[in-house]
């Protein structure tokens, strides 16, 4: 089983606000696809890194879902999808092996 965190910006690289609808349309398509998601949205979290020597900050969501196997190549695939649609160089998508207890 694996879990698989999906890290989405609430703003573009201009810092324009992103709508509800992309959000929910992502939603719909990882619970359909999944069976179910948990969205961390209460208090975004803070993504911090360097770039060119500079220090860039994101307020993000995080989307997760759990996945019996991982399709990495279905993963790629979606993940290009959302930098498109979040106008974004780069989405995180990370998974990690779990065990359900």
């Amino acid at each position: 089983m694996y879990l698989v965190h999906i890290l989405l910006p609430l703003n573009d690289n201009d810092g324009r606000p992103h709508g509800r609808e992309l959000f929910r349309t992502v939603s719909a398509e990882l619970t359909q696809r999944f069976g179910g998601l948990t969205a961390h949205t209460r208090a975004p979290a803070e993504g911090l890194w360097e770039d060119d020597g500079e220090a860039e900050r994101d307020e993000i969501v995080i989307y997760e879902v759990m996945a019996e196997d991982l399709d990495a190549g279905w993963w790629s695939e979606y993940r290009e999808s959302l930098e498109a649609r979040f106008r974004q160089k780069r989405v995180v998508v990370r998974s990690q092996e779990i065990r359900l207890l």
